[in-house]
């Protein structure tokens, strides 16, 4: 549904400046996602770490002429046919535009916010009620003060229910979201302690996130939520509610009886007088409170019980991740198979075409028919042929009878299928080679059986990175910093066992300002991948001076040796001005200038072209611990001091930095103008030893499971002696997959559908054995050795070490799985 530029610049109160005739249907805050350019108005926003007013002139290169601006260009005889709509915060105009927009349209909007879950009811939502109307939903989790806006924005004339997700991490970002979504009616999930940081008590959050419901109709939740439902009766709403209840039988809706099976679980309930139930294909307490959750909206809209019924005992998991994966063949694939609507394909298709690391290989759409849009085939099919042309799509495989018929919109290598049998059938996958693959498709096609056939199943053990976890670990710390204050992201190791490629490339996304490796082929492989963030090369070595040279790797340089074999090979290569980062020793005693050195330093600097001080450093020996805070304050003191005696040798400006992860935390008067994030960017808080968003699970799956009398043992040299009829579940992952053998013979335990499973005998290179005799569990089932369930600080607790090890610890031929939501 577009909109002229007059109207939007009516409606956000803006100075237009241009007078070029333009029809609006795309809104861009990402100059990186940028699709179509002649119908998109881009908002300049100003964050703390950027400015999308820097990004002006690269989008009117690339053919867009409408931008909402707080400040002009300063050459506007550079842009003649472009509109400027100025106005005095973009961000606010964006969310005026889009509650604009939502008051267009007189549909049911079902607003959802909470601490956990509302992706899951969102989704779960979609599928009981997309086969009998047509819905606009947020894409993936768009529920920020710019994705709710976005979300929103997608309403158009086919629209009979809007569902959006609303999520906000400190006071005062509700008010804002609700004029935007206006919901109609009103889910809460829970209440949990994400993002506790900037909220007073649970109860504040609870309170500020009720602000979305004011103009409900009616709002659902859980009556035996004390929390809750104490801060509905204090928002003093006139709405109608939905409060559920597994307690309270004068409920409307009276929850009789949860029955869970074995891989199901039957809900009994009572509305209105009538006593109905149905089941779900799950039996974990979050997903049945979820469901129930479902139940209420769609009795509300007046969905049949029986319909009901149908469609949950249909729900499929959310996979609400963006998952990438090694392929046969030399393939890339990212899977994206859990929906597919238009605007979801559109985000997958930018994060394919944002893929530097893949340049260079064929881009391939393995696409099925979009479902239940309301739009005519003709008009749908053509939109998406343009989407897939203007991202860059070298090849379309099509899957069903909608997409076939539309194939002569696609002028791309194309091939088309009526069922996704038809394509498996065809050998067709068999022939992908070297290629990336992006494969989208909704659920009815089951394209798991696609992704089953066109993954690199080498080793059921895997790692998976969760990139938004990273991400959020990364703003916690980033919050904590003055707007100025630069970030170095350390991903040495490869990335602390997480792979460096993805986690570098997510930061480079994220606009970090430097990344940190420690030697020069790691940096160097980066490059190759295409990273261009600048990188410092933490542990130089003399071998390597050529590979830094050409691939533009700045060094560490910790001693006069150092610097003066740095200098003579630029000199020899005929390079200049290369930066560096000067390390002195404050206390640590392993690397670096001494302090009294640096009038030396200064001269020898100030002698030469062939490099220039970028920075200066120094480590921080227990800025973990209050035990050491005196010594620290030394160290940050004498570190000051000599870097001021740096600093005033040159005229330039000397980057400061000394604050590591615990550092930010804990120091923030040391800040200076930079700062490095080690530890906590992948989870764990070194001062207190908890884990923030945990980003790192390594996981496997039981091969076998055997009956073990108790006067037999396990394992090599008989080490697991049983002292009762046991069932012993074999896995593969051994000492030689990065599991350390101390956990051994009981000293430690993983996780088996959410129960301990201790480890029985040694420890072998490619296999362990555990006791699963008291856990329903079978072959095939999932193990957590780390994770989410089982924090990497309680195994590096059991083995008297640090989560670094266990983290970097984890072998090169273990699979890494990355997804984001």
């Amino acid at each position: 549904m577009s909109s002229s530029i007059e109207e939007i610049a009516s409606v956000i109160g803006a100075d237009r400046i241009g007078n070029h005739v333009s029809q609006i249907n795309w809104l861009l805050t990402d100059s990186r996602s940028l699709c179509f350019p002649e119908e998109t108005l881009f908002f300049a926003l100003k964050t703390k770490r950027n400015d999308g007013h820097k990004y002006l002139a690269d989008l009117y290169m690339r053919g867009v002429r409408n931008f909402v601006v707080a400040d002009l260009p300063d050459d506007m005889a550079a842009y003649a046919d472009a509109n400027f709509l100025r106005v005095g915060d973009t961000c606010k105009s964006l969310q005026r535009l889009a509650a604009r927009h939502r008051r267009r349209f007189q549909v049911p909007v079902v607003g959802i916010t909470g601490s956990n879950g509302k992706t899951v009811v969102k989704e779960w939502l979609y599928q009981l009620l997309s086969g009998s109307r047509v819905i606009t939903r947020s894409p993936r989790s768009y529920n920020s003060q710019i994705g709710v806006p976005l979300s929103v924005w997608l309403m158009n004339e086919h629209t009979e229910l809007g569902i959006f997700e609303a999520g906000i991490s400190e006071m005062g970002e509700m008010e804002a979201l609700q004029p935007i979504i206006q919901p109609t009616i009103g889910v809460i999930t829970n209440i949990g302690g994400a993002h506790q940081e900037n909220f007073a008590s649970l109860q504040d959050k609870c309170m500020e996130k009720l602000q979305l419901f004011k103009d409900c109709d009616v709002i659902v939740y859980n009556g035996d939520n004390e929390l809750i439902s104490s801060c509905v009766s204090k928002s003093l709403f006139t709405s109608r509610e939905i409060a559920w209840s597994a307690r309270d039988n004068e409920r409307p809706l009276f929850i009789e009886s949860i029955e869970k099976g074995t891989d199901d679980t039957l809900v009994k309930y009572r509305y209105l007088g009538f006593n109905k139930e149905y089941r779900i294909p799950f039996i974990d307490d979050a997903s049945i409170e979820n469901s129930i959750n479902c139940l209420a909206v769609a009795l509300y809209l007046m969905v049949s019980p029986e319909e009901i019924a149908r469609c949950m005992a249909h729900l499929e998991p959310i996979a609400m991740r963006l998952e990438v994966k090694e392929g046969k063949n030399g393939c890339v694939l990212i899977n994206d198979s859990y929906n597919s609507d238009f605007a979801s394909l559109d985000i997958a298709l930018d994060f394919m075409a944002r893929r530097t690391e893949d340049k260079g290989r064929k881009r391939t759409l393995i696409l099925s028919d979009i479902l239940e849009t309301g739009q005519p085939g003709k008009l749908l099919y053509r939109q998406v042929a343009d989407l897939v042309h203007s991202r860059g799509v070298d090849r379309i495989i099509g899957v069903g009878e909608d997409i076939s018929a539309a194939a002569v919109r696609f002028d791309i290598e194309k091939t088309f299928f009526r069922s996704t049998s038809e394509l498996i059938e065809s050998g067709l996958l068999n022939s992908l080679r070297n290629e990336v693959v992006l494969i989208k498709g909704a659920r009815a096609f089951h394209f798991d059986d696609i992704t089953d056939r066109l993954e690199q199943k080498v080793h059921e053990t895997i790692l998976e990175i969760n990139l938004n976890a990273l991400v959020d670990n990364m703003n916690f710390y980033r919050n904590r910093l003055k707007p100025e204050t630069k970030m170095v992201c350390m991903v040495k190791a490869s990335a602390y066992g997480a792979g460096s490629f993805e986690i570098a490339k997510t930061l480079e996304d994220q606009r970090v300002d430097y990344l940190a490796v420690a030697v020069a082929d790691e940096g160097a492989d980066l490059r190759k991948a295409g990273i261009n963030c600048a990188i410092m090369i933490m542990n130089p070595e003399l071998s390597a001076f050529k590979t830094m040279f050409d691939y533009k790797l700045e060094p560490e340089v910790y001693s006069f040796h150092l610097l003066d074999e740095l200098i003579k090979a630029a000199g020899r290569e005929g390079v200049s001005s290369i930066p560096i980062h000067i390390k002195i020793d404050t206390g640590m005693h392993r690397l670096g200038f001494a302090p009294e050195e640096i009038p030396l330093l200064v001269e020898k600097l100030q002698r030469q072209t062939a490099v220039v001080p970028r920075s200066v450093f120094s480590h921080l020996v227990g800025s973990d611990s209050a035990t050491f805070d005196a010594f620290t304050r030394h160290q940050i003191e004498t570190f000051a001091r000599a870097a001021d005696q740096l600093q005033q040798g040159f005229s330039h400006k000397i980057l400061r930095h000394i604050c590591n992860t615990a550092g930010i935390e804990r120091y923030p008067e040391a800040q200076f103008e930079m700062v490095r994030l080690g530890i906590g960017l992948y989870g764990v808080n070194p001062f207190t030893n908890k884990m923030m968003q945990n980003v790192s699970t390594l996981k496997t799956t039981i091969l076998q499971i055997h009956d073990v009398p108790a006067e037999d043992t396990v394992g090599y040299s008989r080490k697991g002696r049983l002292e009762r009829n046991s069932r012993i579940a074999a896995l593969p992952i051994g000492y030689a997959d990065g599991l350390n053998r101390h956990l051994g013979n009981g000293h430690g335990y993983c996780m088996v559908n959410g129960q301990k499973a201790y480890y029985v005998g040694n420890i072998c290179m490619d296999v362990c054995m555990i006791d699963v005799t008291d856990i329903d569990c079978k072959e095939g089932d999932q193990v957590i050795i780390f994770g989410g369930e089982l924090p990497v600080t309680v195994l590096a607790e059991k083995l008297n070490t640090i989560p670094y090890e266990i983290l970097t610890g984890v072998s090169a031929r273990v699979k890494r799985v990355y997804y984001q939501g």
